[in-house]
C-alpha cells in the first residue's frame, strides 16, 4: 500500500515539476509592483526587486504544487478508507489544513500587491514644480 502511494506521489511530482518552470512567467505582477515602487522611489538598481519578484513567484508556485499534492493525497486516503473513520478524519484534517494554508498564502500575496501598489506615484517629486506632490518627513 505504501509503495503505491510513494509511486503515485513520485509520478505526480514528475508530472507537476514542469509546472514550476512554465508558471514562472505567469505570476509577474509581484515583480511588476515592486518595479513600479522602486521606480517611484527613484532607485536605478533593479536587482533587489527582480530577486524579490522571482522569489515570490517561486514560493507561490511551490505552495500551489504542495496544495495540489496534499489534496490528491487526502482524496486518495478518503477513497481508500473503506469505512474506517480514523482514515476519513485524517483526510479531512489534511484537506482543512491545506485549504487554510492556501488561503493564508493568497491573502499574504494580496496584501503585498495592495501595499506595493500604494507606493506608486505618477510623477516624480520636484520641489520647484508647484504641481508635484512631495512627501516631507517631519523633523
Amino acid at each position: 500500500m505504501k509503495k503505491r502511494i510513494i509511486a503515485f506521489l513520485a509520478m505526480l511530482t514528475l508530472v507537476g515539476a514542469p509546472t514550476l518552470v512554465f508558471s514562472q512567467g505567469n505570476l509577474g505582477s509581484a515583480g511588476d509592483h515592486l518595479k513600479r515602487t522602486a521606480t517611484a522611489a527613484g532607485t536605478t538598481e533593479e536587482k533587489i526587486e527582480n530577486i524579490a519578484g522571482t522569489a515570490i513567484n517561486a514560493v507561490l508556485t511551490l505552495v500551489g504544487l504542495i496544495f495540489l499534492m496534499l489534496m490528491v493525497y487526502a482524496g486518495y486516503l478518503w477513497m481508500t478508507a473503506r469505512g474506517e473513520t480514523d482514515q476519513v478524519d485524517k483526510a479531512k484534517k489534511i484537506i482543512t489544513g491545506s485549504i487554510i494554508g492556501l488561503i493564508i498564502t493568497v491573502s499574504a500575496y494580496a496584501i503585498t500587491v495592495f501595499v506595493t501598489s500604494q507606493f506608486e506615484t505618477s510623477q516624480a517629486c520636484d520641489p520647484k514644480d508647484p504641481n508635484s506632490v512631495c512627501y516631507v518627513a517631519p523633523s
